[in-house]
């Protein structure tokens, strides 16, 4: 009799498995991190065979560490990061490493067309806003800056693509990572024959798409065995991370928001049919048929959270980790010294370029308003602070989707921070609320397992499986003031789109990106 079932997340720094019971407990779990490969500007690269490795120990690991044995394991069922970009060649040899959704070599392709090529409409048909990150954007750059490879390429795929294709020998695509690569029409849930046009390929060259509670049974015996699986243990292939987030903290109904932050960040909620914005501020990904998730992504989230850990309080983390303390927990003890506005200090997070609400990758981090009185203190402060200040840009648009949000969830790597909870509440003067499992992308990766597999009938049985550990209301005195400083953080970078831009080139000018 099955007991268990398995929910994998493909990251975009580690895979992680998560062993739970039929009832959402967590029983054992395993994650494997692998590096991020950034030898020029702009580039985010991993290596598909490593990524493969790491998903077959994660799950190995956890499965024997729950003590389950095959047979009570009922199916695993898959969360992967959006918007990679493999180029394989008419062997299925790898001709380029995964090029990530953190990779901005597509930017100035990525202007050319919203500007020349009616980016705008492309995004109404599928959903994803015209960025860097888009794998239609990366395609147009591999195709005129890598001619030959492009040329070479018999087939295009993202990670979960490949990792299923190592296990089952097929390449198939969920609707729900396809609707993140900007050339799946949401409506029809096929490749959109025009985006496909305009980048050169056809749809021979992609995966399959298939429904997210698609699944396969069939795995090679020695690596049933390797796994402590059956052969027949059926693998559902799932969705995207971020849509399994929301499902993963039982934010899928009307009026509810999940907010994530891990190494990037994303608000997101869930409407009944597709839904894109007139202004392109936000996403359109598929979860099931019946459950679309809107909202926008950022990508400063934990990474500003560390560079201000490893930049503005190396020595303090250093003595930290000699001690046996989480370095994160000192950083953090040294922004709550300082009171809410960071002494008039704020930070604008745009170390890694930005998605919503600006969707422009020129922009850069800097701090306004620094003075003489300031210390590393404020500086922290106000990076965590930035943060929130940029998402809270997001929500307006998303509501504009869903109507007033009244509930918001947080999850990720930053829902362990009291802190960083609190300074949320008070700038969105929202109620915030904590899961008791921050691994929500495993556990909707579960939960729709479990409705792939007809062992149940809806995705409300997650209300049963979230409990809620912390609430934060918003504190009177410290709305009032972010209300003040939350307009100047927001008109900054919009004054400075010029500036931004002629930096930009400046970079590019200095140093010409590679590809592998």
């Amino acid at each position: 009799m099955t007991k268990y079932m398995v929910g994998v997340d493909i990251g975009t720094t580690s895979a992680k498995a998560v062993v739970f019971t039929i009832a959402g407990k967590i029983v054992a779990q395993h994650a494997l991190q692998y590096p991020l490969i950034s030898t020029a500007p702009g580039m985010a690269e991993q290596a598909p065979p490593q990524i493969y490795a790491a998903v077959l120990e994660v799950i190995g690991t956890a499965v024997r560490e729950a003590k389950a044995t095959p047979d009570e394991i009922a199916f695993v069922s898959f969360s992967a990061a959006m918007h990679s970009v493999i180029a394989l060649d008419a062997h299925d040899a790898l001709l380029t490493n995964s090029i990530t959704w953190a990779d901005n070599r597509a930017a100035e392709w990525s202007q050319r067309i919203r500007d020349e090529f009616d980016g705008h409409a492309i995004y109404l048909r599928t959903g994803t806003p015209i960025h860097p990150m888009s794998p239609l954007c990366k395609l147009m750059w591999l195709r005129h800056a890598h001619a030959d490879l492009f040329a070479r390429a018999a087939r295009f795929a993202g990670i979960k693509e490949y990792v299923f294709f190592r296990l089952f020998g097929r390449w198939l695509v969920d609707h729900s990572i396809a609707s993140a690569t900007g050339m799946f029409n949401l409506r029809q849930l096929d490749w959109d024959v025009d985006a496909l046009k305009l980048v050169g390929v056809s749809p021979a060259q992609l995966s399959e798409p298939v429904a997210t509670t698609y699944r396969l049974q069939g795995l090679p015996p020695a690596l049933a065995e390797q796994l402590g699986l059956r052969v027949a243990t059926p693998f559902v292939i799932g969705a995207n991370d971020g849509v399994l987030s929301n499902l993963g903290v039982d934010a899928i109904h009307p009026g509810q928001v999940a907010v994530t932050i891990g190494t990037s960040g994303a608000i997101r909620a869930v409407v009944d049919k597709p839904a894109t914005d007139a202004s392109g501020r936000t996403f359109c990904y598929a979860l099931t048929e019946h459950h679309w998730v809107v909202g926008g992504p950022v990508n400063n989230g934990g990474n500003v959270f560390q560079w201000a850990r490893d930049v503005l309080a190396s020595n303090e983390a250093e003595l930290a980790r000699q001690s046996g303390i989480d370095p994160y927990e000192v950083v953090t003890e040294m922004a709550a010294q300082v009171p809410p506005g960071a002494g008039g200090l704020l930070f604008h997070p745009y170390l890694a370029g930005e998605r919503a609400p600006l969707w422009n990758a020129d922009l850069r981090g800097s701090f306004f308003g620094l003075g003489l009185h300031h210390r590393k203190e404020h500086m922290i402060r106000a990076a965590l602070e930035g943060v929130i200040f940029n998402l809270s840009g997001i929500l307006p648009a998303v509501e504009d989707l869903i109507g007033p949000a009244q509930r918001i969830m947080a999850t990720g790597g930053f829902a362990h921070s009291a802190l960083w909870r609190q300074i949320m509440a008070d700038i969105f003067d929202r109620e915030v609320l904590a899961p008791e499992s921050v691994e929500s992308s495993c556990l909707g990766a579960a939960v729709l397992g479990l409705y792939a597999m007809e062992m149940v009938t809806s995705l409300d049985v997650v209300a049963s499986m979230v409990g809620v550990t912390e609430r934060h209301l918003p504190i009177a005195e410290n709305v009032a003031v972010y209300a003040q400083l939350r307009p100047i953080f927001m008109a900054i970078p919009r004054k400075l789109e010029q500036e931004y831009r002629l930096l930009a080139q400046f970079r590019r000018q200095e140093i010409a990106g590679d590809l592998l």
